[in-house]
């Protein structure tokens, strides 16, 4: 689709507009409607402190990592580096790249960090979510009430409300939902979509980069993050973003007269309908503290890039990542659903399997290469890293170490039973047949990994 929409345009370029324009808050308000903007005198002071230092702090502990992400088949290291905190146990997995929390200081779980400083730091990330869930509630809730209002600013910016809520208010807006007449079922699906379980955390230093790609569609200029869509996030669900650009350095805003299009000092999120050349993009100026959401689908329909400008940024970007096959909780249960096909032989000590029927086989084999490709092989890879901040993954990653050795003697086990004659010849085919499936797979992917 790219290729395509390069070729069509030729040596010409979309148009875009940035708030300068004229036409710039009737395109926000008709063509995307669904990002919300808050400027950064709409956010608590207190939290502006806490987070910002939390930002500087991860950085000053060299928290923030550049990750080899695979695509088309080639490795790339991203030019943006990242670290992700959440909800002890989540996963978010990008690029073909699973990233494991540092887990924020959450109840019920003994998280030991590395320092009290990172600590800190991962309970203002958490007070900056709790906050952030309250604000995009009432965001959808606005825009589903209010409809069609007219005025730029109620609909887009809401500038004329105070959003000077306590970082102590977790959900204030969710507790009682009859008064404001929204079903149980309204209830459960905005709740579903705005409970952040993490946030990614990204900082570049625009200047240390040696290159970066230019836009190619409507001549913006250098660009951290290429156009996307976010991924692995539950369907609908909002994307919010706290932005901290390093101003203190202050590189002077252009004013020339003759400059056309978005200043290039400034960092912007840029945004389009994605795979169309009839709606002119939007060019957002992103200044110290501001946010932005990006509300329902509009993540779905819309396609966002971020414009660098000339001084070091921090952002944290909150997600209802799809953790349905992303936690540990999910990958213990599947590791113990498979092991309940091994038992021991009272007398002998041995081990031996309860069924070699294929849909068990095939169900035992798959963990084991999940187990293998999606949790160790992705931790080891670039894992090591994260016992900078805290060790709370060793233990869990040694337990899955434990299960991926039975699982091994499994495999074992399988392939001595349908070596034996005596076994059914249909049913010993059908065995066969479906773990080859699955063993051809393995060693494609342990040749892919070590490779990498």
């Amino acid at each position: 689709q790219k290729k395509k929409l390069l070729e069509e345009l030729g040596e010409n370029r979309l148009p875009y507009m940035t708030p300068g324009d004229a036409g710039f808050y009737q395109l926000w308000k008709t063509k995307y409607s669904k990002l919300i903007f808050r400027q950064s005198d709409t956010i608590p002071e207190e939290l502006h402190r806490v987070v910002q230092e939390a930002f500087l702090t991860l950085r000053k502990h060299d928290c923030f990592f550049r990750d080899l992400v695979r695509i088309k088949g080639k490795d790339f290291v991203t030019p943006v580096s990242r670290i992700l905190v959440g909800n002890p146990g989540c996963t978010y997995k990008y690029l073909n790249t699973r990233l494991f929390t540092v887990p924020w200081p959450t109840e019920g779980y003994e998280i030991k960090y590395c320092n009290p400083q990172i600590n800190d730091a991962c309970k203002a990330l958490m007070q900056l979510n709790n906050y952030l869930h309250t604000e995009v509630v009432q965001a959808l809730q606005g825009q589903n009430s209010s409809g069609t209002k007219e005025t730029k600013d109620t609909v887009v910016i809401d500038r004329e409300q105070s959003f000077d809520i306590s970082i102590k208010e977790k959900e204030p807006v969710l507790k009682d939902q009859s008064s404001c007449g929204v079903s149980e079922d309204d209830y459960t699906r905005l709740k579903n979509r705005t409970s952040f379980n993490l946030t990614l955390l990204n900082y570049m230093d625009p200047l240390q980069m040696l290159y970066l790609k230019q836009e190619p569609y409507f001549g913006m200029g250098d660009m951290a993050v290429s156009w996307h869509h976010d991924e692995n996030l539950v369907a609908r669900s909002t994307v919010a973003v706290y932005s901290y650009s390093c101003e203190g350095s202050a590189i002077e805003e252009s004013n020339e007269q003759n400059l056309k299009g978005r200043d290039p000092a400034v960092w912007h999120v840029g945004l389009k309908v994605a795979w169309d050349i009839e709606t002119p993009g939007l060019a957002m100026p992103l200044h110290q503290g501001d946010c932005y959401f990006m509300l329902d689908d509009l993540n779905m329909t819309h396609q966002h890039c971020v414009l660098a400008g000339f001084v070091p940024r921090f952002s944290s970007t909150h997600r209802v990542a799809d953790c349905s096959r992303g936690t540990l909780e999910y990958i213990f249960g599947q590791c113990e659903l498979a092991l309940q096909n091994l038992q021991t032989v009272s007398d002998s000590m041995a081990l031996s399997l309860k069924s070699l029927g294929a849909a068990i086989v095939k169900q035992v084999e798959e963990t084991h290469n999940e187990v293998e490709f999606e949790w160790l092989r992705q931790f080891w890879f670039q894992g090591k890293r994260y016992l900078k901040c805290t060790d709370w993954w060793l233990k869990p990653m040694a337990k899955l170490e434990e299960f991926w050795r039975k699982m091994e003697v499994m495999t074992s086990l399988i392939l001595c039973e349908v070596g034996k004659e005596d076994q059914a010849v249909e049913q010993r085919r059908e065995t066969i047949s479906c773990l080859l499936l699955v063993l051809n797979e393995r060693q494609k992917l342990r040749k892919e990994w070590t490779a990498r």
